[in-house]
C-alpha cells in the first residue's frame, strides 16, 4: 500500500484501482494485460526466477512531494517493495520493505528503478539514488533472501552512475552491470567522462552525431564492485554505424536489459520520448550491438521499462503503465508472453487489443 498517502488519499487509490481494474483505456481499446497487484503502484519490473519462485524488484511509486529538481522531479520513491509469485497468473504476495531510502547511508532522495542478482548463497539489490550534491549514484545491498531485508553498503559503487542498473549474469558465472538514462537520468553530463551539473537536462543536442549509449562494465566476483571501468555499450544501424542523437525511434534513452537465447545476447532498452522497447543484438555481453526492433509499442502513460526473463520455459516480458491511474508517476507491472521467430527476431507486443 502507499505509505505516503493519507487515510482518504489510501481508500481513494483503492477505489481508484477497483474501477480501473479490467476497464478500457481512454482511447476505447483493451488492456493486453492486467496489473500483478492492487495493492500499490510498482514500476519498472526486473523479474526474476530464484529457487523455482518468480520475484519481481521495481520502483514504488507513490504520492509526494515532487523533488526540488528538473526532469524527473515527480518521481519521489522512498523504498522498495518486492512482488512474488508462484507461477505467471498466480497469487502474487507483496512483501515486506525490502529497503529505505533512510537506511542508505549516502543516499539523500529517489530510489528509481532497481535490479537483482544472485550468487553464493547471497543476494544483491543494486539501485540509483541521488546523493547530497543531486547526482545519481549506483548502490549496492544485500541480504540473505531474494526479498530482502537488504543491507546497504556504505558507499555508492566506485566508478558507477546515472540510473537503471541490471545485471546480467552469463552461463561462466562472470555477471555485466549494465547502467544508464539521458535527461533524468544524467548521462548526457559524464559525456567529458566527470560529472558536469551544467552538461543539460535533455541528451547532447547533436542529432547527427552518435547518440548517448549505455554503460556496461563486468562485475568483480563480490559483486560489490566494478572489475574494469564503464564503456560504452554501442549500438548500431543496419549499415555498422552507431545510431544518432536524432534518431529518436531507435536510440537508447534508458532502461538497459541483457538476456541471453541461442547463443545470442540481446540489448534491450527504452527509447524514452518515443515510447518504443526496442532491442539490439550482439555475439558478446560487451556488443557492439545491431539494432534488430521493436519488442513493445508505446503503452498508456510517458514512460516505459521492461525486464525479460524465461519462466516456466516460456519467455515473459514484464513491463509497466499507467491503467490504475491514468497518471505518469503511479505506474503498475505487468507481464505478457514473449516470442523469439526461428530467426531470432523478437515479436513486436503491443499491449492493447481489440476492444470486445
Amino acid at each position: 500500500m502507499n505509505r505516503s498517502l493519507t487515510l482518504v488519499g489510501v481508500l481513494a487509490a483503492f477505489a481508484t484501482c477497483a474501477a480501473a481494474q479490467d476497464a478500457l483505456a481512454p482511447d476505447g481499446r483493451a488492456y493486453r494485460a492486467q496489473p500483478l497487484t492492487t495493492e500499490l503502484f510498482i514500476a519498472d519490473p526486473s523479474a526474476h526466477v530464484f529457487d523455482g519462485r518468480i520475484y519481481v524488484y521495481g520502483s514504488h511509486d507513490i504520492q509526494g512531494p515532487p523533488a526540488d529538481d528538473q526532469p524527473g522531479k515527480g518521481f519521489v520513491m522512498k523504498d522498495y517493495l518486492v512482488l512474488s509469485m508462484d507461477r505467471i497468473s498466480g497469487p502474487v504476495t507483496v512483501h515486506p520493505t525490502a529497503l529505505t531510502l533512510s537506511a542508505v547511508p549516502w543516499a539523500d532522495r529517489q530510489l528509481w528503478a532497481p535490479d537483482a542478482a544472485f550468487k553464493d548463497e547471497r543476494y544483491y539489490l543494486y539501485f540509483p539514488a541521488k546523493d547530497r550534491e543531486g547526482v545519481f549514484r549506483i548502490g549496492v545491498a544485500t541480504g540473505d533472501r531474494p526479498e530482502g531485508p537488504f543491507t546497504p553498503e556504505p558507499q555508492p559503487i566506485l566508478g558507477a552512475y546515472s540510473i537503471d542498473p541490471s545485471v546480467f549474469v552469463d552461463e561462466d558465472g562472470a555477471a555485466y552491470l549494465y547502467v544508464g538514462g539521458i535527461h533524468g537520468g544524467q548521462l548526457q553530463r559524464w559525456a567529458s567522462g566527470r560529472y558536469d551539473p551544467a552538461g543539460g537536462d535533455t541528451d547532447l543536442n547533436q542529432p547527427e552525431a552518435a547518440s548517448l549509449m549505455p554503460k556496461v562494465a563486468r562485475l568483480s566476483d563480490d559483486m560489490l564492485t566494478l572489475a574494469e571501468p564503464m564503456r560504452d555499450a554501442v549500438i548500431l544501424n543496419e549499415q555498422g554505424q552507431p545510431l544518432k542523437g536524432g534518431d529518436l525511434d531507435r536510440r537508447f534513452f534508458e532502461a538497459a536489459w541483457l538476456h541471453k537465447y541461442n547463443g545470442l545476447y540481446y540489448l534491450s532498452y527504452s527509447t524514452g520520448d518515443t515510447h518504443f522497447i526496442a532491442y539490439a543484438t550482439a555475439t558478446t555481453p560487451y556488443g557492439p550491438f545491431t539494432y534488430g526492433g521493436r519488442i513493445l509499442l508505446p503503452v498508456q502513460g510517458w514512460t516505459t521499462h521492461h525486464s525479460i526473463v524465461e519462466v516456466e520455459g516460456q519467455w515473459r516480458l514484464f513491463y509497466h503503465d499507467t491503467q490504475l491511474s491514468n497518471r505518469t508517476h503511479l505506474r503498475s507491472a505487468k507481464v505478457v508472453d514473449l516470442h523469439h521467430d526461428a530467426d531470432g527476431a523478437i515479436a513486436t507486443i503491443d499491449p492493447f487489443v481489440s476492444a470486445p
